[in-house]
């Protein structure tokens, strides 16, 4: 918070010292101010370093070249800076330090100055030429240097785009080609280079194009001027694009060369020629930008390479020697040196720079961990310079979310040089370890300001306000690209999920609802959902995981209902699209997600309601049916088999037919039902045992797939069949004299003694196929609910009945060490009939007649009726109805995850051309209205529902006029008026108080005569007062 009033605060005093320059200020607030606090950071962070400040002041120099920097201009700057910090500092800030800011400050200026004089032209033709020679209209350069994005349809541009992306395949191929060739020493890259012409020629058509692009022309020139066997050349040529982007910024220039010093290291293929390289490259700049070329252009390029080839010659030989030296030092450590870096390198750093304590705040293990990483990068830049290079970009926008200052990077530096110069006498050494981490700092360091956005600061305040703030000057048409995803190079961070990391919840929930609110303008609709789910196709699971209590706001942004009702009908859109099907077409795991969840309310949202009831609908009943129906056949086949034939033959003598029908029956229920069972049960198992998916019940592993009812039925069935079928009687009547006078009867004296196991398991069967029936209850959401809730509520039954089987065992044990004359209790087990008849109320009364004539069993059974039939009765019908109070609430949430978890094990049985009729059903290419005549944004499905139902005063699109340019950013919102006048009206509050207290001091410090003066003085700091509270207010 404090950072961002004395952004606005600096802001405020540059933008109202001067008034003629305020046109110059373009850039949003925000944005303006975080890069004025930025730079005059880097400048007073660097300036007891001259060389350091040299290049930091060269860098913002070059920035500036479009900007007619001027003496006066510079002054006007200056005072500005220098009255600001006079008036919040006061004798804080003394005369010598005034004195040399101002001459740091005249310092930048005239470098300023002197850079656009002498380096602008040059620049502006380097720029200018390279998008030419690119293909790049100088809007696209711009647009792309803004990040704007347009959301239109112009067929010109697709055809183009897809041009370059033909292109970019072709190079991709030549490319890869040459570096396989450098990486392995390989000297056949000429024939390498033409085969990856050729085949651009044949990815472009059967007539072979003209180069059009600076890396086809370089190519080709290569190839002619006989340097196609070079294949270092192809290694600059990967790095040649950020080089000529980044021609202005010195610091990025040096680093890139750096890197390329690093690459070309590990050329072993053959001699480097640089000059080489700046011959085919003017080359083939003359053949792209043959209009446009004259002398001032030759000048400029030849001035770009003579400065990067001077940068590389510098290094030319050295990582080969540092390399060696830095891993001779490395393997030289012992155990206690190595400790003694760890530590020593936090002590000096902490020495160096105090401020570096607050952010080190883990454990010393911790610590001596990233230690280790940090000289393991050291070494591995020289070996790996390409993949480290990205590593370290990641590690730096890891570091954007930690809002870890950047100043700090250059004392560590500085404390592990330090260090490691008390540990080794190796010059070669010391130069390896200080150049290869200096490397790594600058990485780190451009990629944490580049990543550094607004919104990643509000991010780290966790302030909503902040994020709303940082947010509204984005462009319309890039606004929810900065709120998904901050690129630097080839890494990305998502603010969003960054936000989720780190418990900023609040600006997460912030984010979603700024996303998923429906803008608009006379020319186009503006909605995140597709740019929310095209960049985090995984969100329901991210949210289910981390953070479950932002589901409602994603799925009520999904959601638009009309203010307006028609017949007593309210027209409803549902923007389902990304939670039926994924990018590639393919079914959504959002449900599955959803599923996995298991919670009851957000499974009964009306967004995840309507797209599970349309997939059940329209796809999964079908083939659930056709799965349910085999089943039920099977049931039928079964109960005939074993409870309905059987039955028949008792009374006489069975006849051929019904032998020969239940022979049949039986047959089908092996071979149809007992071995689909095993093959299912058997792949469950094996991909539980491949994916090693067990759970542990009683410390028991099991495959998580038993976890199921259904599978765990399933396998308990097939199990009853296998049992059934090895002692099925009519195989065991085989050959028998029966069996040849009744062709496959059951009954002969071999199956006698399998008759009794076979009817045990056969009941057992029929009780497992009615149980596992219980699937049909699916398609009833009521019915389905109440069967769950009879489920959740046995196990309160379970415990009645394990606590009734204690006392009866108890009392029956009691009684039988007794005295008495009583048949009913003459035993352990008899007695536990007699109370277990008498707990279900079973008991006859001739046994309690006989009872009361034995005192002491009479006392124990009327003891055992209390505690049972009384106590415990009336405690189960107390747990039962607060047990159902507690589920009737969810039961419905409970039948949907019921539902949908049938859902996801349906679809996957779906052929892929079902699931391609059924998408092309849900239309979901074509816009859905708003109103009568008002088209608008495709991907949903629309639908009317009863007026009463959600009642609905305010819309929910937002509307503006003005400008519909996508590169503008929405007017502001009123939303927090109220807060913002209150906010004003205390800065107002603490102005005035400033200004008042500035008058009486000067007041009580002077004569009578100088009263007056006084009071001007008075006034004139008063009048300053209100310009520093205007700063801060801005």
């Amino acid at each position: 918070m404090m950072n961002a009033m004395i952004r606005e605060a600096i802001y405020a005093a540059l933008f109202d010292a001067a008034p003629s320059l305020q046109s110059l200020f373009k850039t949003a607030r925000s944005v303006m101010a975080l890069r004025f606090m930025n730079g005059i950071n880097n400048i007073i962070s660097v300036s007891d370093h001259p060389q350091s400040l040299k290049m930091t002041v060269e860098t913002l120099g070059f920035q500036h070249l479009d900007l007619e920097v001027t003496a006066p201009r510079v002054d006007i700057f200056r005072e500005a800076i220098l009255e600001l910090l006079e008036m919040e500092l006061g004798p804080r800030f003394s005369s010598k330090g005034r004195v040399g800011l101002g001459v740091i400050l005249n310092y930048v200026g005239g470098a300023y100055i002197y850079i656009r004089r002498e380096y602008a032209g040059r620049i502006r033709i380097i720029q200018r030429s390279w998008a030419t020679a690119n293909n790049k209209t100088e809007e696209d350069e711009f647009e792309q240097k803004e990040g704007l994005i347009e959301h239109g349809h112009d067929k010109d541009k697709d055809e183009q785009a897809a041009g370059k992306a033909e292109t970019k395949g072709a190079d991709n191929v030549a490319d890869n080609g040459m570096a396989a060739n450098a990486a392995t020493g390989n000297n056949a890259t000429m024939s390498a280079l033409r085969s990856s012409m050729e085949a651009q020629g044949k990815l472009k058509g059967s007539n072979m194009k003209v180069p059009t692009t600076f890396n086809e022309m370089f190519l080709f020139n290569a190839a002619v001027m006989g340097f196609a066997e070079s294949g270092w050349m192809n290694l600059v040529l990967e790095q040649f694009d950020a080089i000529v982007t980044n021609v202005a910024n010195s610091y990025r220039l040096q680093e890139e060369c750096d890197v390329l010093s690093l690459v070309l290291s590990k050329y072993q293929a053959g001699h480097i020629g640089l000059p080489e390289f700046k011959a085919v490259m003017l080359a083939s700049l003359r053949s792209l930008v043959p209009k446009d070329w004259d002398s001032e252009h030759e000048v400029a390029w030849n001035w770009l390479w003579e400065n990067v080839e001077r940068m590389l010659r510098s290094h030319m030989g050295k990582p080969q020697v540092h390399e060696k030296a830095i891993e001779r030092f490395i393997v030289g450590l012992s155990e206690d040196s190595i400790g003694f870096l760890r530590r020593e390198v936090y002590k000096r750093f902490f020495q160096l720079a105090p401020a570096g304590q607050d952010h080190f705040k883990q454990s010393t293990t911790r610590l001596h961990f990233i230690a280790d990483k940090i000289i393991e990068m050291t070494v591995e830049m020289y070996k790996q310079p390409k993949r480290m290079v990205e590593d370290i970009s990641a590690l730096g926008l890891r570091h954007v979310g930690y809002a870890i200052p950047t100043e700090l990077f250059s004392p560590f530096v500085s404390g592990a040089v330090d260090v490691v110069r008390l540990l080794t006498t190796d010059g070669n050494a010391e130069e390896a370890f200080r150049w290869s981490l200096t490397l790594v700092s600058k990485i780190l360091v451009r990629t944490i300001l580049e990543g550094s956005t607004v919104v990643m600061k509000a991010v780290n305040t966790n302030s909503e306000k902040s994020l709303r703030k940082a947010v509204s000057v984005a462009p319309r048409g890039r606004r929810a690209t900065d709120l998904l995803n901050i690129t630097v190079g080839t890494q990305s961070i998502s603010p969003l999920y960054w936000s989720i990391e780190s418990g900023s919840l609040n600006c997460a929930k912030a984010m979603l609802e700024d996303l998923l609110t429906i803008r608009a303008d006379r020319d186009n609709y503006y909605y995140g959902c597709n740019a929310l789910f095209e960049r985090h196709p995984e969100v329901i699971h991210r949210l289910c995981a981390d953070a479950p209590t932002l589901l409602p706001t994603l799925l009520d942004g999904m959601v638009w209902r009309s203010r307006i009702s028609t017949g007593g009908q309210r027209r409803v859109n549902y923007y389902i699209q990304h939670l039926v099907q994924d990018q590639d077409g393919y079914f959504n795991q959002a449900l599955e997600w959803l599923a996995d969840f298991k919670d009851p309310k957000i499974i009964c949202h009306s967004v995840v309601v309507l797209f599970a009831d349309i997939i059940w609908s329209r796809l999964a009943i079908y083939l659930f049916m056709m799965g349910r129906c085999y089943f039920l056949v099977m049931l039928c086949l079964f109960i005939t088999s074993q409870a309905i034939i059987p039955r028949l033959q008792e009374g006489g003598k069975a006849t051929v037919e019904e032998d020969i029908v239940l022979f049949v029956c039986r047959t089908l229920i092996y071979l149809g039902s007992m071995c689909k069972l095993l093959v299912s049960q058997i792949r469950l198992l094996c991909a539980d045992c491949r994916a090693k998916n067990f759970t542990r019940i009683m410390c028991i592993p099991i495959p998580s797939y038993l976890c199921s009812f259904q599978e765990a039925g399933n396998l308990a069935l097939a199990l009853t069949l296998i049992v059934m079928c090895t002692q099925e009687p009519i195989f065991y009547c085989f050959g028998t004299p029966e069996f040849e006078e009744t062709l496959f009867t059951p009954y002969c004296p071999q199956s006698a003694d399998k008759k009794e196991v076979y009817s045990l398991f056969s009941g057992i069967g029929i009780l497992l196929y009615w149980a596992l029936l219980m699937d049909f209850t699916i398609f009833s959401m009521r019915i389905s609910a109440f069967v769950l809730v009879c489920g959740r509520i046995l196990v309160e039954v379970g415990l009645f009945l394990m606590a009734g089987t204690f006392f009866i065992l108890a009392f029956a044990t009691a009684v039988a060490a007794l005295r008495h004359q009583l048949d009913d209790f003459a035993g352990i087990d008899t007695g536990m009939i007699s109370l277990m008849s008498m707990a279900l109320n079973m008991y006859p009364m001739s046994g309690y007649v006989a009872i009361k004539d034995e005192g002491w069993v009479l006392g124990a059974v009327c003891l055992f009726i209390i505690i049972v039939v009384i106590f415990l009765m009336n405690l189960l019908i107390a747990q039962l109805n607060q047990a159902y109070q507690a589920v009737y609430e969810d039961m419905q949430g409970f039948a949907r995850l019921n539902r949908a978890s049938v859902i996801v094990t349906t679809i996957e049985e779906v052929s892929s051309k079902r699931w391609s009729r059924f998408l092309k059903s849900l239309n979901f290419e074509q816009p859905l209205e708003f109103q009568e005549g008002d088209i608008g944004m495709a991907g949903g499905v629309q639908i009317l529902e009863p007026a009463n139902a959600n009642p609905t005063t305010v819309d929910r699109i937002k509307r503006y006029g003005g400008s519909t340019s996508p590169t503008m950013p929405w007017p502001e919102e009123e939303e927090d008026a109220d807060e913002d006048r209150y906010d004003r009206l205390e800065k107002l509050i603490i102005r005035t108080t400033k200004s008042i207290t500035g008058k009486k001091k000067k007041k009580g410090a002077g004569t009578a005569s100088s009263m007056g003066g006084s009071g001007v003085t008075g006034d004139s700091a008063g009048r300053s007062g209100s310009s520093g509270g205007s700063a801060s207010e801005q």
